[in-house]
């Protein structure tokens, strides 16, 4: 059976050194980095999640600020709210929670955060650095990925790496930074044929669909890194997609759900929270 890429090791390491930096910062800064969060709607996971953020912030030392707005809010009145955050001297990060009651705002909500305080790494200008090869704020979980990775000598250089999932929140982003590691990297959708025989030419195999059990054994190659992003409910469970007994006897390496990529998502929204208040603060 292949070994556990766990998240939390790394996780503890990158929060732990974000407290440690803040610290280190606090007797040359005006005032601590400030992180705000804008929650359209009630969503119950969106809660819980922006509640666990709040929770990390207050540990390592940013200033958390939640902005829970209605359902219903227009989007007019939810870029007047990121507008407050971008000239507000105090916050240094700006997370909209996804996805939002009204899907249509989502595109103009990310290109309304300022730059450099778009922690999630969403805002065009942010896409188009990583795309050159000069990124600023990475997205959270494609960032992650990479620290796991690094943490166990997974080599890149070279790899075959095969990403299911397509999505602007990690296939793309992720192929981006696999890419600019040296890897050859190919990604599939919903509109891959034969999805089965492309997996099996991958060293690293990453899938973040959403989908139980999409990744079977027979679709991965003796001795692969596999790295399973997705989460769908079961029974009130977090299962991946990946079906994880049988494709644990194959891999050589493999991410639980939960406790694989989850946890690094919010060290490296902390990270990022960091990076962007030295930025703006031009503190060394």
């Amino acid at each position: 059976m292949g070994a556990l890429l766990l998240g939390k090791p790394v996780s503890d390491r990158i929060r732990a050194e974000v407290g440690a930096e803040i610290a280190r910062l606090a007797p040359h800064a005006p005032y601590p980095p400030g992180l705000a969060v804008i929650l359209v709607g009630n969503d119950p996971a969106s809660a819980i999640y922006v509640r666990n953020k709040q929770r990390a912030c207050e540990k390592v030392g940013i200033h958390s600020v939640s902005r829970l707005l209605p359902s219903d809010t227009g989007e007019l009145t939810l870029l007047a709210c990121i507008e407050e955050f971008n000239e507000d001297p105090h916050i240094h990060g700006i997370l909209v929670q996804l996805p939002l009651p009204s899907p249509e705002h989502e595109a103009t909500a990310i290109e309304s955060i300022a730059p450099l305080k778009d922690v999630d790494g969403f805002h065009p200008l942010n896409v188009a650095k990583l795309f050159e090869g000069r990124p600023y704020l990475v997205p959270s979980t494609p960032a992650g990925i990479l620290e796991l990775l690094a943490l166990h000598q997974v080599p890149i250089v070279d790899s075959r790496v095969v990403i299911i999932g397509a999505s602007n929140i990690v296939g793309k982003p992720l192929a981006l930074c696999i890419l600019h590691h040296g890897a050859v990297v190919t990604i599939c959708h919903k509109y891959t044929r034969d999805l089965a025989a492309i997996s099996r030419e991958a060293d690293i195999l990453v899938t973040a669909v959403g989908r139980q059990k999409l990744v079977t054994a027979d679709m991965v190659k003796p001795g692969a890194v596999v790295v399973d992003v997705g989460i769908t409910l079961v029974d009130g469970h977090a299962v991946g997609d990946v079906d994880f007994a049988p494709v644990a006897e194959k891999a050589s390496l493999l991410t639980p759900v939960p406790g694989g990529v989850g946890p690094l998502t919010i060290a490296l929204l902390l990270a990022n929270t960091l990076k962007a208040y030295k930025t703006i603060l031009g503190l060394a």
